[in-house]
């Protein structure tokens, strides 16, 4: 009887069947074989030869190889740092009883907000020029410490004004996850652990994030992805021209590659977009088989 009805689970499923194959399978095809494509010219759809020298051009490339570098340290910074502010601030507001709702919103405002507008924000507070030292530099010179230029300096300073506005707007979504999150866990865990005489930090330690962890493994893949994407908050602070500030991402140089001055070259930007999607898929299975041994359903 069960497999007379197949036919009615196929036919739900069709819809979604054919969007993710004419939307994602086939489209990662088409890449997939432009990109060994050599010379490709998209108005002529002709190319000179089959082989490895689009990759080849992309990792010998400079400014893809800048672009990999930002990119890979954007994950390491942003993704681990976001996930633990993320949780200790919904740990917080959970514990607050009085205008909870009302600080929820708050903190998810930026998540609300345009990207670009909130970019303009940013160089602001981080500007230095001969009318203005910035918000930041105000600050700093409460203390004593001289005017920084992170805009427009050293290479760090630029980093560290990056990763503050991506982890600044990553954030919300992940309190917002992380406090439903919160409100699932048993409340006779704790009230158990209490009469063990577990102290707060502890019961925080052996339920809490046990509990969550597969919220929390959620979390950092989907933080893992989206960091590895990276674009549109660069191109807030710095504008299109990353290469001249050096904060490009891998995403920035495959949209180079395509659009930019010394674009018009789709089978090297297949190229550099085979090689993300290569490492987001690499990074993404260690982190599921990770997250087997680390996580508790």
């Amino acid at each position: 009887m069960e497999a007379k009805n197949h036919w009615k689970a196929w036919l739900y499923l069709a819809p979604a069947l054919f969007f993710l194959g004419a939307f994602m399978i086939y489209p990662l095809i088409d890449v997939f074989i432009y990109s060994f494509e050599e010379n490709f010219k998209f108005t002529t759809q002709s190319y000179t030869g089959v082989g490895f020298q689009n990759y080849q051009y992309v990792f010998s490339d400079y400014r893809f190889v800048d672009a990999l570098k930002n990119t890979f340290l954007l994950v390491v910074i942003t993704v681990p740092v976001s996930t633990v502010l993320a949780l200790l601030i919904a740990a917080a507001l959970n514990a607050i009883r009085p205008l909870k709702k009302i600080f929820q919103t708050i903190f998810f405002l930026p998540y609300v907000t345009n990207t670009l507008a909130v970019g303009l924000v940013f160089m602001v507070m981080f500007d230095l020029t001969p009318d203005t030292i910035g918000v930041m530099n105000t600050i700093l010179s409460w203390f004593g410490i001289s005017a920084v230029d992170w805009l427009n300096g050293a290479y760090w300073s630029k980093m560290f004004v990056l990763c503050t506005y991506i982890i600044w707007n990553v954030m919300p979504f992940k309190i917002l996850v992380f406090a439903g999150a919160l409100q699932s866990v048993k409340k006779e865990l704790y009230d158990a652990a209490k009469v063990d005489g577990a102290s707060r930090l502890k019961r925080f330690r052996k339920i809490t994030i046990p509990m969550i962890s597969p919220i929390t493994s959620y979390l950092v893949i989907t933080g893992f992805i989206g960091a590895f994407k990276e674009y549109n908050n660069a191109v807030g602070i710095y504008g299109k021209d990353l290469n001249f500030y050096g904060m490009n991402t891998i995403v920035g140089c495959v949209y180079d590659y395509l659009y930019a001055a010394t674009g018009g070259y789709p089978s090297r930007a297949a190229a550099a977009a085979i090689v993300l999607f290569a490492i987001i898929m690499a990074i993404t299975l260690v982190n599921l088989l990770v997250s087997k041994k680390k996580v508790y359903y």
